[in-house]
């Protein structure tokens, strides 16, 4: 069973759209996922209860014993955590239960500064699992076409983890797809935004192998 937490401390970073995405594409791909709402706040969970036919299994567990509590879960193909913001108890339990860490960064240079803390978090368990866990930057929110989105990858790489090459740029889409409790890849299957999605869940495959 991969466990993948999508993880920023900051708020904004586009962690449930993320989330919510990366579980229905993996879902599309025909594999058995659970999505994890670790949010107190329960955006995830609100997401899928907009829709009366959800094919997105979603349960909440926004308590410090994420990784204690996904044992008792009936395994499954990929479970994916939607992580919570400003609560370092949370995440330290979702990098505990996590096979492979997310971090989606806005492009903007207090976002790149922010992640310092989560960052260091994550190489402390890199380190005491001997590497067996993965983690990586995705770039999230990112406008086409501004000098910014180039120069976050730059500013990334100082902090010694990869950087997808697929990225989530902001559109209208997301919102409007998640206020219908679905996605992109749902409502628009052969878009630009689901291509995007489809070319994320692909990396994080491969990079679990």
């Amino acid at each position: 069973m991969h466990v993948i937490a999508v993880l920023n401390q900051k708020g904004g970073a586009g962690k449930t759209t993320i989330a919510t995405h990366l579980a229905r594409a993996l879902q599309l791909d025909g594999a058995d996922v659970l999505l994890v709402d670790s949010d107190p706040q329960g955006s995830a969970r609100d997401w899928a209860a907009v829709r009366e036919d959800q094919p997105v299994t979603v349960v909440g567990i926004d308590r410090p014993t994420i990784d204690r509590d996904l044992k008792n879960i009936a395994r499954k193909d990929f479970v994916v955590i939607d992580g919570a913001p400003q609560a370092a108890d949370l995440a330290v339990s979702a990098i505990k239960a996590a096979s492979f860490i997310l971090i989606p960064v806005q492009p903007s240079p207090y976002d790149i500064w922010a992640t310092a803390d989560l960052v260091e978090l994550v190489k402390q368990r890199i380190e005491v699992t001997d590497g067996r866990l993965r983690a990586a930057f995705v770039v999230s929110r990112a406008i086409k076409g501004t000098k910014i989105g180039g120069e976050i990858t730059e500013a990334l790489t100082g902090y010694g983890l990869p950087i997808l090459a697929a990225r989530v740029t902001q559109r209208v889409s997301y919102p409007g797809t998640a206020a219908a409790g679905t996605t992109v890849l749902d409502e628009e299957p052969e878009g630009d935004a689901a291509r995007e999605i489809r070319a994320l869940a692909a990396e994080v495959r491969l990079a679990l192998n």
